[in-house]
């Protein structure tokens, strides 16, 4: 009974004093800007499991999606509504956002349906 009250007035201080970690730390960071000249980071690192959140910040609508134009296929999981199920399946509009987990290790590019001149790439380690 003694061990378990100093266990945990031992972590209430821990806590308390910010050495666990609470929420998920890891994911935070997992944020693409999407602008008039592109992606921002142009390539991110994340782990599987990890969701990636696009972030439109243009006065345009965007539509992130698996490389390669048109088919949106890179990404090797089906569904979505062209070919990967990596695809917002429609504009994102200003201040919007579409998020996205991947769960494949690899390196993957996207594009922005909208104007295929912009892309990026998500590693999955």
């Amino acid at each position: 009974m003694r061990t378990a009250i100093v266990t945990i007035v031992l972590l209430a201080v821990m806590m308390a004093i910010g050495c666990v970690q609470q929420g998920p730390t890891a994911q935070q960071g997992n944020t693409v800007e999407i602008t008039s000249s592109g992606f921002s980071p142009q390539v991110l690192k994340i782990k599987a499991g990890e969701s990636v959140t696009f972030v439109n910040k243009d006065t345009m609508q965007h539509w992130p999606a698996s490389g390669k134009h048109p088919t949106h296929q890179d990404y090797p999981e089906e569904g979505g509504c062209i070919g990967s199920k990596f695809d917002s399946c429609g504009g994102v509009k200003t201040n919007e956002s579409f998020s996205f987990t991947f769960t494949k290790k690899g390196t993957w590019e996207y594009h922005d349906h909208l104007n295929s001149g912009l892309s990026g790439t998500i590693i999955v380690e």
